[in-house]
Order: C-alpha cells, then structure tokens, then sequence
C-alpha cells in the first residue's frame, strides 16, 4: 500500500493514479470556508427534525446539481439526497455521508443565528435545534463536494455523497436513517463503494480529530419492563402485591448484570433507567409501573447475553413477589466499528489536518450512531471533530444534545480537508486493475 505522501508525491509529479495534489485539497478548502461557514448557521437558524429536513434536502441537492454532478437522486428514505461525482480516471467508488436532522431541544446559546423554531414532539411544545452538531456535518459535506468537483479530471475513480436524514431516529410509527438508507440500495447499484467514511462534531480541543479502530460508539437498545401487582390502599399492603417495591428489585437486580455478572474487562457496558412510572396517590399501591432505559455495550455477544439476563432477572424477581414482568426490548443501532485495517491505512491523513499534526486515539464512546448500519456492510470509518469554543474543550465545554451547545465555525476547513482527503487517499490505494493485469481483453 502507498502511504499518503508516496500518494502526494505522485500527484505533484502527475505520474500513477495520485487523485489532486494535497495543497488543493487544502487551497481548495480555505476557499469555501467563508460559503462552510455561511451553509452552517444558515441550517442552525432553520433546523428540521428527522425524515422532515424538506429545506436542507432542496438546499443541499440544488448545490450538488450546481456542481454538474453526474447523478442526484433526492427523497431517499423519505428526504436523504444520494449525489455521485464522477472523476476522470478510472477507479472504485468511494462514499462520504453527513447526517442532516436537529433535535427536539429548545436552543438556550443567545447566539444571533439561533434557532427559533418550534414544533409538537409526542404532544408537546418545544423548540427544534441543531443541538447534535448535523448542521456543521451538512455544511462539512457540502464543501467536500465542491472541493472535489473543482478536480475532478484528477480523480481515479467516483465518490458517492450520501445526505442522511433521521439519524437521531424517525418519527413514531416511521423508519427511516441509515438503516431505511441502506434497505433502499444506497450502498449497492452501479456505484456501490468500497469503503465509507463519516465524522461527527464534538466538544473537544478545537480542530482536534479523534479516533478509535475497532468499537467507537455502542450499540443502543431501549428497555421496557412493564411490572403488574395487585392494587390495593396503602394501609394494607398485605393485600395485594406492591409493583413498586418489585421494581426496586428489579432495578437492584438488573443494575447487577454490568457490575457483576459480565466481564467489563472485555469492553464496557452500561443500563441505566430514565423513567418510573406508576400510581397517582401517596395512600394507594398501584397495580402497575412502568421502566424505561437504555441499554449501551460494545460487543455483539455481549449485547445479547445482557438482554438474556436482563429478562431473566426481571421476570424471575417479579414471579418471587407473586407479580409479573414483561421485558420489552428493542434493538436498535449496532455498535459502530471502524475498520481496523481501514483506520491503519488512513490514519497519516488524519494526523495531517488534525489539529497539532497528529490524530487522539481515544477511548470508547457510550452514545450510539446509525452510520453502523453502513459500516457493518462494508469497511468504514467515524472519527470525532473537535469543535469546542476557543480556549474550552472536554469537560468545560457544552455537550452534544445540550441546549448550550456551540460549533466553534473556525474548523469547519478541518472537516473539509479530513473528508476530501480520506476519500483521495483511499480511492488512490486501491486502483481498478488494468485489463492487462486482469488477463481480461481490452476488446
């Protein structure tokens, strides 16, 4: 395999398949930064939630058509924009993908692009923003393309840009996100890539980027444990069955999966419960209560052993008390895995644009991110953004999903350069055979 600079090298020569000289890429992207930045609080001032982004979609598909892009496929998966940029040589086919929804969060930053938009979510009043960092993904994105339409005569290959709606999930009673994406084909076709490549904002040291090989985000499942007793006055308890104090136990019981009958040294679990729901008077037992959680792990086997667990401790404590449980749940996104191949072999680009000439390997992070469902088809790559306000980062600087939450617009070229770059290179280590070397006629 050629590294990035042997690949940089040729390029400036023009000799083999080297995509564009590396000071393009990076000419190129101090060049729109003034548009990045624009795109950016333009979309943070006019948020749209999952499988709604009908504003985002027509702007970012108009960019791509005003690039002369060779296809522009819009409403996939509801409003996901699909683009392919053709280059002049031969080659593979590369994919890049950014996300595009906001969230259900009333904005409290006082910054003047703010956001003012509100909506109903699951019957209530609330604001709507960027409170992810999706805006700052989809105007990333948007200046890759423009960088890469600007030489693409020199590109050995094609690079696939998918705009993805819904990642922090659909509507309910919809689908939607990467994995409504990936059933509709957005990986298959006449341009179906090899390897795909995507990056996330983060409240780290500006222009930082950070990466891990291997599990980077967890796998998130939601947990619903209905428990059922036998209603009676507080005064009596002995006349019924108390689901309150079974699912005290319940809890108790189930926190002991992770901290005692799982090998954490293995990789990192977590169960926590967000919501306790059951009576509406201090003197009545009620007959129901209702759990809800989140379940977060990093290995497969794992994953599934603590649902196994989690079911049985729950159902069994609840039979003990002369109660029942019912143990719903829900799998949803897979572990996000970067290739560790992948990673390896592009790690020199992302020590190149990373802010102090060198890339953090970092540890695990317990959220969850549907760019797994890409990654689990072919070999792909996630790596964190750092973005916080100049002179903050982890720990003093507001977190994804906080109403606080603030992109530092001075890296978005960071993001520009990391992405065009990882597609060069990779489209560059891995050259379509010639049909002499095939043993194929040209005929």
């Amino acid at each position: 395999m050629r590294s990035f600079l042997v690949v940089t090298a040729l390029a400036l020569s023009g000799a083999g398949h080297g995509a564009a000289k590396a000071t393009t890429i990076e000419e190129s992207a101090d060049a729109v930064a003034e548009k990045v930045i624009a795109w950016r609080q333009d979309l943070h001032a006019n948020p749209e939630l999952g499988n709604r982004e009908f504003r985002t979609a027509r702007i970012v598909a108009d960019h791509l058509r005003s690039l002369s892009f060779d296809r522009v496929e819009t409403e996939v998966a509801h409003t996901g924009v699909v683009g392919v940029l053709r280059g002049g040589k031969p080659g593979p086919v590369v994919a890049l993908r950014a996300d595009m929804d906001a969230l259900p969060v009333t904005e409290q930053t006082g910054l003047p692009f703010a956001s003012t938009v509100t909506t109903e979510w699951r019957g209530q009043q609330t604001g709507v923003m960027h409170a992810c960092g999706h805006d700052a993904h989809t105007a990333i994105l948007m200046g890759v393309a423009e960088v890469l339409a600007g030489m693409r005569e020199n590109i050995p290959g094609s690079v696939k840009f998918i705009f993805q709606p819904a990642e922090e999930g659909a509507p309910p009673g919809e689908e939607g996100g990467a994995e409504l994406m990936v059933a509709q084909g957005v990986l298959g076709g006449d341009y179906a890539p090899g390897a795909i490549f995507g990056l996330h904002v983060a409240p780290f040291r500006a222009g930082s980027i950070g990466y891990r090989p291997g599990g980077m985000q967890a796998a998130s499942d939601g947990l619903k444990i209905v428990i059922k007793g036998q209603q009676t006055h507080g005064a009596m308890p002995w006349a019924g069955v108390d689901p309150i104090v079974v699912a005290a136990q319940v809890i108790s019981g189930v926190q002991n999966v992770v901290s005692r009958q799982i090998d954490i040294t293995k990789a990192p679990a977590i169960i926590t419960f967000g919501s306790i729901n059951g009576g509406n008077r201090g003197n009545i037992i009620p007959a129901q209560v209702e759990l809800t959680g989140t379940i977060r792990a990093f290995d497969p086997a794992m994953r599934n052993d603590i649902h196994e667990r989690e079911t049985r401790i729950a159902t069994l404590t609840a039979e003990s008390h002369g109660a029942t449980a019912e143990v719903t749940i829900d799998r949803g996104y897979p572990v996000t895995r970067n290739d560790p191949e992948l990673t390896e072999n592009m790690k020199a680009v992302l020590d190149r644009y990373a802010f102090g000439g060198k890339a953090k390997l970092i540890p695990p992070i317990t959220a969850s991110e549907d760019f797994s469902f890409y990654a689990n088809e072919i070999p792909g790559l996630f790596f964190a953004l750092g973005v916080a306000p100049e002179g903050r980062g982890l720990g003093s600087a507001a977190p994804n999903h906080s109403p606080f939450f603030v992109v530092n617009d001075d890296v978005m070229h960071v993001g520009v350069k990391a992405l065009a770059g990882l597609a060069l290179e990779w489209l560059s280590q891995n050259p379509v055979p010639s049909p002499e070397a095939s043993g194929t006629s040209a005929e």
